[in-house]
């Protein structure tokens, strides 16, 4: 197996139709986050922020077989390590490739220059990276293949009243402050620029990271909102109530999948769950059209858990070659496990948090 790294903008009409038809042909690897138009589109925004030294950047691994173009898989090359494309925006990372390939993953460190490779959601079940996953949550999604009635009444035979809940919700905000209406697709530049003021009033407010404050962040979403190409983009939907905009969703879109994505609501409507109605909204606007999935992503939230019929699991972890750099990262984790195995209540989650912090401002600058 040959292994060649170029810029994904400098990738091969030919290659980057093998990898949509690769990933087309596995429902595991169905998510925007894989393709390369993503990392195309990461590599355009951080242009202007790039490292100028050429070996470093956005770059997709191509893995060849007596010449054919077998998988994929890109990363963000730093200084000594490399990371996924886009993080910490990137919700799903993984090597898309054709049934039976076989790669030992420390070659890919090789091609890419790096002796470290940091993932954060690496798709579990990946026999090239399960043995380097240092530990896993679960990732949820909506799958709607037999129309939202379907969907609605499996909710229904499980337990789940959520949608219920939803509709309870939507009629009472009708009542006491106006009708609601959705509009998908939404090209309105005012309702994205106060959706992402939102996002950041919502960093603040509860002392997160704003990841707006990098520059890049911004060009990526900006991009992605003016991106109309059919199967791959941006996606913005926004609930009104009234004549006032109340939730929006700004989303990643493949050809059968949208991902929630940045999410925020007005908080005078907070008491009516403005944005909960804005999910059903869009999984009713989603019957009977070309979209079957709504990825709802990671993240211990109750209203994942209800709204969703389908689970991924992902890994944080890493591949390492004998290095500083894979000795630091190992010692990192070593304290991580034995801090989260002490009863140390929420003191056993600070390692934890911060090498996601660290993982966060690494990929944000």
């Amino acid at each position: 197996m040959d292994l060649e790294v170029v810029r994904p903008s400098l990738l091969s009409p030919e290659d980057a139709v093998r990898w949509r038809a690769l990933q087309a042909a596995d429902p595991a690897l169905d998510s925007p986050f894989l393709s390369p138009d993503w990392a195309l589109a990461v590599e355009r925004a951080q242009e202007g922020d790039s490292d100028p030294d050429p070996r470093r950047g956005v770059r997709a691994a191509i893995l060849r077989e007596a010449g054919e173009a077998k998988g994929f898989f890109s990363a963000r090359v730093g200084r000594g390590t490399a990371m996924p494309v886009g993080a910490p925006m990137n919700d799903y990372q993984g090597l898309v490739a054709a049934p039976g390939v076989d790669l030992e993953p420390r070659r890919l460190l090789e091609a890419l220059g790096v002796p470290r490779l940091d993932f954060t959601q690496m798709i579990c079940g990946q026999p090239w990276f399960d043995g380097h996953v240092r530990g896993c949550c679960t990732s949820y999604r909506v799958e709607t293949p037999n129309g939202y009635d379907a969907y609605a009444e499996c909710r229904r035979e499980a337990g789940s009243g959520v949608l219920k809940d939803i509709d309870k919700r939507r009629r009472k905000v009708e009542r006491e402050a106006g009708p609601v209406s959705l509009t998908a697709f939404s090209r309105s530049s005012a309702a994205f620029d106060q959706l992402i003021a939102w996002k950041r009033g919502q960093y603040r407010a509860s002392n997160q990271t704003d990841i707006f404050e990098t520059a890049w962040t911004g060009r990526l979403l900006r991009d992605l909102f003016e991106n109309h190409d059919p199967d791959f983009g941006g996606v913005m939907f926004t609930l009104h109530i009234g004549d006032q905009l109340a939730a929006a969703q700004f989303n990643l879109r493949g050809a059968k999948t949208i991902h929630a994505w940045i999410i925020a609501h007005d908080d005078a409507f907070e008491r009516y769950s403005p944005g909960l109605i804005l999910f059903g909204e869009i999984l009713r606007w989603m019957d009977g059209g070309p979209y079957k999935t709504l990825d709802l992503g990671a993240g211990d939230y109750r209203f994942k858990l209800q709204l969703s019929n389908a689970q991924t699991q992902v890994g944080h972890g890493f591949v390492g070659r004998p290095s500083a750099a894979s000795l630091v990262r190992s010692a990192q984790y070593k304290v991580r496990s034995i801090a989260e195995r002490l009863p140390l209540g929420s003191a056993s989650e600070l390692p934890g948090k911060a090498m996601r912090r660290m993982d966060l401002w690494r990929g944000l600058r």
